[in-house]
């Protein structure tokens, strides 16, 4: 039964125009995470977006009412019971949108703990960048949800841009951030720092952290 059991990959859309930049990299995150997941095991994966603009109203009646709708009940539902998250917001002064935020305050904070997520945000410019290390990791952090190493950011320059010898392409990127998300669906290291090598292994096996300071330890 578990394994005719389909993995369940949820992208959250707070994207306020249509069509939108950052519904157009929620998409592209959960096909290269789909993309690997299909890959590397053999269950069906369901991609399921969550468009937070469509929800607007209910997501205010219910921060004042304290009762969520059919619909937007289903939309909590799906985020708090998927295998893997991607959560993408445009950028408003300087932080995630008051829509995206709103729509996780409903969430309680042990909803998504442990859930894998790739946090991803969209912006005019790349100075605002680090909105995904000042304001969104942190979020996620206490929801108790695992962010993978990975996070995206697109500014309206990276479309249709592969990069140069000195940086990643935003292709790249979301591939990279795919591949992180589906290796923590399938519950396998990420970063490689806390699996010991073992039997198997070859040459490359990963060294444990506390290992590779034990070796660089003097004599």
């Amino acid at each position: 039964m578990f394994a005719t059991t389909p993995l369940r990959i949820v992208a959250v859309s707070a994207g306020l125009s249509q069509p939108s930049s950052t519904r157009l990299l929620a998409d592209r995150l959960a096909a290269a995470t789909r993309e690997r997941l299909a890959a590397e095991q053999d269950r069906n994966v369901e991609v399921q977006v969550v468009e937070l603009r469509d929800l607007a109203v209910d997501i205010a009646h219910h921060l004042l009412s304290g009762f969520p709708s059919a619909t937007l009940r289903e939309a909590i539902d799906a985020v708090t019971e998927a295998d893997g998250l991607i959560a993408v917001t445009p950028v408003f002064t300087a932080s995630y949108s008051g829509l995206f935020k709103s729509f996780f305050d409903l969430i309680d904070n042990t909803e998504l703990t442990g859930k894998p997520v790739v946090i991803a945000a969209t912006g005019g410019t790349a100075r605002h960048s680090l909105v995904l290390e000042h304001a969104l990791r942190p979020l996620f952090a206490y929801l108790r949800a695992l962010t993978v190493p990975t996070s995206v950011y697109a500014a309206s320059e990276d479309w249709g841009s592969s990069g140069d010898e000195y940086t990643e392409g935003l292709p790249s990127r979301i591939r990279r951030a795919g591949g992180e998300l589906a290796s923590a669906v399938l519950g396998r290291t990420v970063s490689g720092a806390s699996r010991a090598p073992g039997l198997d292994d070859g040459e490359d096996a990963v060294v444990p952290f506390e290992q590779q300071l034990a070796d660089l330890r003097l004599d």
